[in-house]
């Protein structure tokens, strides 16, 4: 039975699958930037007619976390690029997630499947209105919201690249808040062995917390489906994927945190003992969305995830050499991808 106050996800991401999926026209709900208040936060005015925004990922981050590698290294590692510490990337966003986590830097409205600011879209419409600019990035990044609800966006984006011969020019990267399995659900094996065998394809799953009560505050679904992020990450390796994960650390309270930051570690060891060094913790920032939604705990929690870095650097510190935590994180080597 679920609890009151939290968020029914399977419910929710059933809803949310109906809601903004066309399957038979192909077709997204995709976000259209204009207007929103999302647009604010925006380095660059939307483009790609607004149901576009370019994405700067860098590598540089704030004092006291870990460098983010992430798309970076890979992308460049797949299009035969030079390492740089920032990469240009045409971003397109689902209209809908499942989970509401208070530090996501999308409105909570712009998650919810409305068509006030959506629309539905082809994955040949939006590879024709990325082509349609002067300089294409060379990184399509599928973000949300969560893509993972609407996994035949992959595949379909694939295909759309092969057909017009852009299957080796172009990265595709799609992250993932490890919440359900409409991948296996809903995906052919065909369509599995197409995203584990693309050299131009990475994902990338997010693990919302580090012990359940983090998880649960920082989502509002059920700290027992923190062990389920574990549990779906363990089946992505199996599909040989090119996987990679991030952490968010905001937590209600610190206290305990260097035991539970140590079975978090564990928990990651146990899908693969290198998982940690493929996993990138992010510092949460105050986007302009997430303003109105801080309360004494949010705030709190903001100046906690220090102490849980901190922890997390020192567990990593402990179990991995100096040569090991410096390797590309392309190069750290997983078990399901070394038997390809």
């Amino acid at each position: 039975m679920l609890t009151p106050g939290y968020i029914d996800t399977e419910a929710e991401s059933a809803r949310l699958r109906a809601a903004s999926i066309d399957h038979e026209g192909k077709r997204l709900l995709i976000t259209n930037f204009h207007g929103t208040e999302q647009e604010r936060d925006l380095s660059e005015p939307p483009n790609c007619r607004g149901f576009g925004r370019i994405r700067h990922f860098r590598r540089t981050t704030g004092p006291g976390w870990p460098p983010n590698p992430l798309p970076i290294d890979p992308a460049c590692r797949a299009l035969g690029m030079p390492q740089t510490d920032e990469l240009r990337a045409q971003a397109f966003q689902n209209a809908a997630c499942n989970w509401r986590c208070w530090y996501c830097y999308v409105p909570f409205n712009l998650l919810a499947a409305l068509h006030k600011h959506s629309a539905w879209l082809s994955p040949a419409t939006l590879i024709a209105l990325y082509l349609d600019q002067p300089d294409p990035p060379p990184m399509i990044d599928l973000t949300g919201g969560q893509p993972d609800l609407i996994p035949e966006w992959i595949p379909w984006m694939m295909a759309e690249l092969r057909s017009r011969g852009l299957e080796k020019k172009v990265y595709l990267w799609s992250n993932d808040n490890l919440s359900t399995d409409y991948l296996w659900r809903f995906l052919s094996e065909a369509d599995c062995e197409l995203l584990a065998m693309n050299p131009n394809y990475g994902r990338v799953g997010c693990f919302k917390g580090y012990n359940a009560e983090s998880f649960s505050f920082n989502t509002r679904a059920e700290p027992a489906l923190f062990d389920r992020q574990f549990q779906l990450m363990s089946r992505l390796l199996a599909l040989k994927l090119d996987v990679y994960a991030y952490a968010t650390f905001t937590t209600p309270s610190r206290a305990g945190v260097q035991d539970d930051m140590c079975r978090f570690v564990d928990g990651l060891q146990e899908i693969d003992g290198n998982l940690p060094l493929r996993t990138v913790p992010l510092e949460i920032r105050q986007f302009t969305p997430v303003q109105q939604r801080l309360g004494d705990a949010e705030r709190e929690a903001l100046v906690h995830q220090r102490a849980a870095v901190e922890a997390w650097q020192q567990e990593l510190e402990r179990r991995y050499s100096s040569v090991e935590r410096a390797r590309c994180i392309v190069d750290v080597p997983l078990r399901a991808r070394e038997s390809l």
